[in-house]
């Protein structure tokens, strides 16, 4: 090697040092807190019980809590690109849970990603929405998980996610893209109503993480109105979570604001029942929450506009009884199987028995929710501690695939309905990897 190539190379090897030195600094830095010098936490029972709302606001039972076992206590298996992970025990439990955590470690967690030491959360923690969580939020949620909710000593379940891709520090450089770390700011030309809308939806409520379509390293296309993509729409976990923004036919551009906070409150309304995901969210969350609260997020949502070339031309009602097309294929299948509730004109029996006429999974180019609830029937809705008496059954064991793909293609096809068709094999893959819903559903009586 002559001495100018030498030389070449050790220069060289001073920026690459250097930006390695910089890259480790980084990945491994903990953030800093509004709370890094606070005193020794307070918990007044005021605080406690405005923790327990914001945890409702928060839909924390959702992920860190399992039919039968302690609440909070995590075990939650969740499918990521990677692998399955599990929720872990957020109890204040010192030895598995977060006993040990000061109100700055618990910040760090919840609004940054990062846990106690530097180990990077998978953002299956929706921390890119938290983090737009307001100081005193966070303070109250701290005090509740800390004294309003018992210990259990429950071990955290490992992932099954293989090296070197267990390895968490490339998150620190997804969170550097994609994860903002900046508190919810009111917007100055919007009332306070609109803005406690906006916060609650893009913050606690995380709506976009699963109405808002995912980028190709999985992040949310867009986190709050200024992006065209946020809430419109999302296939997660063999669910289609609708548009939230005002497309008539695969969002809420037919609802009005009352029917929203209807929904939110009640599970229901004239055009829709709650199922899927948002049944978790609306047996634990929604229907908690204030009027108020209720309202705001309805002007919120109901100021989004739609996207007529993603959305399509409006649906309008074709008045076609199912015993009209007696011989079209899957009408037999709906006579006999879902008029008695959905009725022959599609039109159901609001508010307990939802149209299929109209219905955002008719309409919507993906399939997956009609399958799934077809093939797995809807988890159990509990609307002021009563249980909903009227679930959709599964059908999984009553109907092939193929008898399936074709009552489904009749409903989106039939009064108006402009869906494409279901095809037979789409079925089988959601029957191999889904399983019927649940009849206990997980309900959390906080204290």
């Amino acid at each position: 090697m002559n001495n100018r190539f030498a030389r070449t190379l050790g220069w060289l090897a001073v920026p690459c040092l250097v930006a390695a030195g910089a890259l480790a600094w980084y990945v491994t830095r903990q953030p800093v807190t509004a709370f890094e010098q606070a005193p020794a936490a307070e918990f007044d029972p005021a605080l406690v019980s405005r923790g327990e709302y914001v945890a409702r606001l928060s839909d924390c039972v959702a992920c860190h809590s399992l039919p039968g076992k302690a609440p909070f206590a995590g075990g939650l298996e969740m499918a990521t690109p990677l692998g399955n992970i599990h929720a872990t025990n957020v109890t204040p439990d010192p030895t598995h849970g977060i006993g040990r955590y000061s109100l700055a470690d618990f910040d760090r967690a919840v609004r940054h990603g990062v846990a106690p030491g530097g180990r990077r959360l998978y953002p299956a923690m929706p921390y890119p929405s938290y983090a737009k969580l307001s100081d005193d939020d966070v303070r109250s949620l701290y005090a509740f998980f800390m004294k309003g909710v018992q210990p259990a000593n429950q071990a955290n379940l490992p992932s099954d996610i293989p090296w070197p891709l267990n390895m968490r520090w490339p998150i620190a450089l997804w969170n550097g893209l994609f994860a903002p770390n900046t508190p919810y700011a009111a917007k100055p030309a919007q009332d306070a109503l609109w803005n406690r809308g906006a916060y609650i939806v893009q913050g606690p409520g995380h709506c976009g993480s699963c109405h808002t379509p995912r980028g190709l390293a999985f992040n949310e296309k867009a986190l709050d109105e200024a992006g065209k993509p946020f809430l419109a729409g999302a296939l997660l976990d063999g669910w289609y979570a609708p548009s939230l923004r005002q497309d008539p036919n695969t969002g809420l551009g037919r609802w009005s604001e009352a029917q929203l906070v209807q929904f939110l409150k009640t599970g229901r309304n004239q055009h829709a029942v709650v199922y899927g995901s948002m049944t978790e969210a609306f047996n634990n969350s929604t229907q908690f929450m204030s009027d108020d609260d209720l309202a705001a997020i309805a002007r919120y949502l109901k100021s989004l506009p739609g996207d007529p070339q993603r959305d399509g031309a409006p649906w309008a009602y074709q008045a076609v009884a199912a015993n009209a097309r007696p011989d079209a294929p899957g009408a037999h299948t709906y006579a006999t199987r879902c008029a008695s509730c959905h009725g022959l004109d599609g039109k159901g029996q609001p508010d307990w028995m939802p149209p299929l006429a109209g219905a955002t999974s008719a309409l919507a180019t993906e399939t997956a929710s009609a399958i799934n609830i077809t093939l797995n029937g809807a988890q159990r809705v509990v609307a002021a501690g009563v249980p909903d008496a009227y679930r959709m059954p599964a059908f999984r064991e009553q109907l092939s695939d193929q008898d399936i793909a074709e009552v489904l293609t009749y409903v989106r096809s039939t009064w108006g309905n402009h869906g494409s068709a279901v095809e037979a094999k789409d079925v089988g893959k959601l029957r191999e990897h889904t399983d019927p819903a649940s009849s206990t559903p997980i309900i959390l009586q906080m204290r």
